[in-house]
């Protein structure tokens, strides 16, 4: 038995999970920002409940362990922003610990009780407010140790000419501090910025994406160029990567109409040939965080 936890800059989730299909939540609290102590109560409380004593403790982070200093980068909580958040962890609760970042637990849960069920290599990818992603091989995290793996949505590598017939593409800054990232065109505030700059319109994602699927040209145009730009990115990952799966999570993912586009672009550009689809829609839509944070718990094995 171990206790998980999915920590968000609004609420932390906790669960007591006894096997991937039997994962029992708590009422989700509040996460004290900037108070370590009263954050390590919180994690107590939901591990008191626990019964007996767990295995291990695993969180869900929306952030990075860095693998050099093991330093916790999490820049909405400040309490733990900059802790070798392990270790202090370890000694405030006198278990082992685990931190892994969101997106690798979207994936670890896909791998493991999801869409990528029975596949070797399933790189996980998030189509949301931004893009990211993570790897799992052989039922392991490629971050185990922390990490910058699967972040392909940050490199200045997005194309500046794309679309049938193609536009001439700005490099938009880059939340990370680059220009001419994935995530700064091809996340959901990326496809509005894009829809900018092609029409002068200012829409939402959910408008365009609706758009597009009821034929509206504008919107049709954006989606065409959104497409291409994310294509040959995501075709070298599945190349580097040799995924046989990618189930997509976030809220761009929701549209099934965007996504078979997108994998058919996909399956034109890489060098192993399927005659099914590569990109699909995840399976565990509720809760992958705490899932994927169950089942890294659940593989753990003291050293």
């Amino acid at each position: 038995m171990i206790v998980c936890f999915d920590i968000g800059g609004t609420a932390i989730k906790g669960a007591v999970a006894h096997a991937p299909d039997d994962i029992r939540p708590v009422p989700r609290q509040p996460t004290p920002l900037d108070d370590f102590d009263a954050f390590v109560g919180v994690l107590r409380g939901v591990i008191d409940r626990a019964g007996a004593r767990p295995d291990c403790v695993t969180l869900s982070i929306a952030g990075i362990i860095d693998p050099d200093t093991q330093a916790a980068v999490v820049a909405n909580i400040p309490c733990i922003h900059g802790r070798p958040l392990k270790a202090d962890l370890e000694a405030a609760l006198g278990l082992p610990v685990l931190v892994a970042n969101d997106a690798d637990c979207f994936v670890l849960a896909e791998a493991g009780v999801g869409a990528g069920r029975g596949h070797r290599v399933v790189f996980g990818l998030i189509l949301g407010t931004g893009v990211g992603g993570g790897l799992v091989i052989d039922g392991r995290l490629i971050n185990a140790e922390g990490g910058f793996a699967g972040e392909w949505g940050h490199g200045p590598v997005a194309a500046t000419e794309a679309g049938h017939p193609p536009a001439a593409l700005p490099r938009f800054q880059c939340g990370c501090g680059q220009q001419g990232c994935i995530d700064a065109i091809c996340g959901a505030r990326g496809m509005e910025k894009l829809h900018h700059h092609l029409h002068g319109e200012t829409l939402t994602s959910e408008e365009i994406v609706n758009g597009w699927t009821g034929g509206e040209a504008r919107a049709s145009r954006t989606i065409d160029v959104y497409v291409d730009v994310i294509a040959s990115p995501l075709a070298l990952v599945a190349n580097v990567t040799g995924a046989t799966i990618m189930p997509a999570g976030g809220g761009l993912s929701n549209s099934d109409a965007l996504l078979a586009e997108i994998d058919r672009a996909l399956r034109q550009r890489i060098l192993r040939r399927f005659d099914r689809p590569l990109l699909v829609k995840a399976e565990c839509a509720i809760e992958p965080g705490l899932v994927g944070a169950a089942v890294l718990g659940l593989g753990y094995r003291p050293a």
